[in-house]
């Protein structure tokens, strides 16, 4: 499976389940059943490696200000919340974080920002196809700290200067 495979899968189930994240890793989870393991190990490479691009200090607050707060765990699931948007959103974000402000079309905070289980749907299928447990992705060690400088989530004007476009359209 290719990069364009890859974001075909994210954005076919993203736009049939309407934008609801748990619809979407369900419908993903429907659609990799159809593949043979190596392909779901693929798409699983694919996923888990942007996974880890995402794992930033800048997005980190780009995330906190859209949830009104990002634990580790809330973090993680916003990375795979991320991807599920597919390739322009994520790229986006990554090249400019505030930038999700314009890239996000809707934001509803009780449904958006947590793709938890689409962290978990490789793993799923893969299980169901072979009874087994994925093997090791053969990736890089995912890193022990966010890429780049920290930020101190809890200053509002340290956010509000890094972030203005989030911040005025999330936050006040």
């Amino acid at each position: 499976m290719d990069e364009t495979e890859f974001w075909e899968l994210v954005d076919t189930a993203r736009e049939a389940a309407e934008g609801d994240p748990e619809e979407q890793a369900d419908l993903l989870v429907s659609r990799l059943l159809d593949l043979d393991p190596d392909a779901v190990l693929d798409f699983a490479r694919h996923f888990e490696s942007r996974y880890q691009r995402a794992y930033r200090w800048d997005l980190w607050g780009a995330a906190w200000v859209l949830l009104d707060g990002a634990s580790d765990d809330a973090f993680d699931f916003f990375r795979c919340w991320l991807i599920g948007q597919g390739r322009e959103v994520f790229e986006g974000a990554l090249h400019d974080p505030d930038s999700l402000a314009d890239l996000l079309d809707d934001f509803d905070e009780e449904i958006d920002g947590d793709g938890e289980e689409l962290g978990y749907a490789a793993d799923e299928v893969y299980e169901q196809l072979t009874g087994t447990v994925a093997p090791d992705l053969g990736l890089p060690a995912p890193a022990a700290e966010p890429e780049g400088t920290p930020i101190d989530f809890e200053d509002e004007q340290v956010l509000a200067e890094r972030y203005p476009k989030l911040w005025d359209r999330f936050r006040e």
